[in-house]
């Protein structure tokens, strides 16, 4: 078949995509035990060839500037497509022996997904000590296809590009300096060293107890992220009306949101991580979570309805390019770290859970905790990151840095086997990080032009609907220009850290 104009391949991705995700959705939120990702995949093989890159390689060189973007992201939406068509088969083994895995804990048979996430409910810190090893353990046996994945993932997404550098060649995608934004955030994260100190430990011995090891292992991280002392607090049946309340006074009714479809059951196959899956925004975007109890399940969910609102919020006119392709994830990860921080302010916790003063203020500065540790905890992963891709060929040799990073930021061990399972595509750990930058410049920026009170208030709602009819059409850095800040100013977010402490 001839390869098809720009316009014609955008409407075929937009069905290719959708059917992808709506099978996606299906896998993770355990309604079917397998994938089925390499029929979709080889329906659409017309789709994905080097004759449609190219083609649409000169499109895009003959582009105009209003639409030299657009074809941009056409193009690499074909690079990817490529990749996939070519590992669909490896990746759907992947995931269904993975999905397949069982662990065997006190005479009962879990799931391997089940036991990851029981990890944060299991209240006996030796018990979690031993399902964590044995939960561990079973993830590690998969290194050597996450190995040979990446490898062939990386070896054709080089010969494609035509740059057979990954740091650079995402570097460039995402259009930033990856090593600049390690360095500010180095930086950032130096200057809250010592206050960090003195935070971890407070929490740390209150949620893990006397008992605790002085680091103990990265295991009760989720049962720590769930502030299980607070629990009855924060309780599992009362995280949706919270929620939907919190939303609804910035001016957002989620449950008759239309266009999203909400997934709060629980199912033994579900992933316990929390997402949005935008099938085709702003039609259909799903919001899935996996509630537990605790104030995890509330900042998850928060978090989530930040993706779901932007990308339902889109204004249906635009190109489908600019509602469902970015060249990265930064930009809506912004709305989700903003509205998860609904959670650190103390008014929060004291309007919705009848708690005093000193209560909320002690249960916020718990918030604020657990958002320090992740930033430490995604910071190192960059660092980490830039030296294994940059010499990617020997990546087992960079286990023991990635252990000897996480553990140094965080104060927690980490098992050098996890060096692969905790790493996802396309340097993630950078938009993670450009997020953290952005959200507390926003922050900074609502305070000063709405008020302290900007979270519960329905200004902060209509500014947010009008970057979410954008799309993902403007860049992390994009925003910082509109609200006055450098993209690399990290003295908001030090500040909030800071006062964390």
């Amino acid at each position: 078949m001839a390869a098809l104009t720009a316009l014609q391949f955008e409407e075929r991705l937009n069905r290719y995509l959708y059917e992808r995700a709506e099978e996606a959705r299906a896998v993770r939120v355990g309604e079917k035990e397998t994938s089925e990702q390499a029929e979709i995949v080889a329906r659409y093989a017309d789709l994905f060839t080097r004759e449609q890159h190219e083609c649409l390689r000169e499109e895009e060189d003959a582009a105009v500037d209003g639409e030299a973007e657009r074809l941009y992201r056409l193009r690499e939406a074909c690079l990817g497509g490529i990749v996939v068509a070519d590992l669909a088969e490896r990746m759907d083994r992947f995931e269904n022996e993975f999905l397949a895995a069982r662990v065997e804990f006190h005479g009962e048979s879990l799931p391997l997904r089940s036991a990851q996430a029981m990890l944060a409910i299991l209240d006996d810190y030796g018990d979690r000590e031993e399902l964590g090893d044995l939960a561990a353990d079973a993830s590690a046996g998969f290194n050597d296809d996450r190995q040979e994945l990446l490898a062939a993932g990386e070896a054709l997404d080089a010969e494609l590009s035509g740059d057979p550098d990954p740091v650079g060649r995402s570097a460039r995608r995402k259009a930033i300096d990856l090593h600049a934004l390690a360095d500010a955030l180095g930086r950032a994260a130096r200057e809250q060293d010592e206050s960090y100190g003195s935070l971890r430990e407070r929490w740390v011995e209150r949620i893990l107890g006397d008992g605790r090891e002085a680091e103990p292992a990265s295991y009760h991280v989720s049962y720590l992220r769930r502030l299980s002392p607070l629990a009855d607090t924060y309780t599992k049946e009362r995280s949706v009306p919270v929620c939907l309340e919190s939303l609804s006074r910035l001016g957002f009714d989620l449950a008759s949101e239309e266009h999203i479809r909400l997934d709060l059951d629980d199912r033994p196959q579900k992933n316990p991580r929390a997402c949005v899956i935008a099938s085709d925004p702003p039609n259909v975007v799903h919001l899935i979570t996996r509630a537990q109890g605790g104030l995890h399940d509330y900042q998850g969910l928060l978090h989530e309805a930040g993706h779901a609102l932007h990308y339902a919020g889109v204004d249906p006119a635009l190109p489908y390019t600019f509602r469902r392709l970015s060249r990265d994830h930064a930009l809506t990860e912004i709305y989700s770290f903003l509205l998860e921080s609904v959670s650190r302010e103390p008014g929060w916790h004291a309007e919705h859970f009848d708690l005093s003063a000193s209560e909320a203020e002690e249960n916020a500065e718990a918030t604020r905790f657990l958002d320090v540790i992740l930033f430490r905890r995604y910071a190192a992963k960059l660092d980490y990151e830039l030296e294994l891709w940059a010499d990617f060929e020997h990546a087992p040799d960079y286990a023991p840095k990635y252990a000897e990073r996480l553990r140094a930021a965080t104060g927690f061990r980490y098992r050098p086997d996890g060096y692969l399972a905790d790493m996802d595509d396309g340097f993630y750990s950078a938009d993670y990080l450009r997020a953290w930058i952005r959200a507390a410049q926003l922050r900074a920026y609502l305070r000063e032009t709405i008020g302290s009170d900007w979270w519960e208030r329905r200004e902060t709602g209509d500014f947010l609907r009008g970057l979410f009819a954008e799309g993902t059409r403007p860049s992390s850095e994009d925003v910082a220009a509109r609200i006055g800040f450098e993209p690399l100013d990290t003295r908001p977010l030090v500040q909030e850290q800071l006062a964390a402490s």
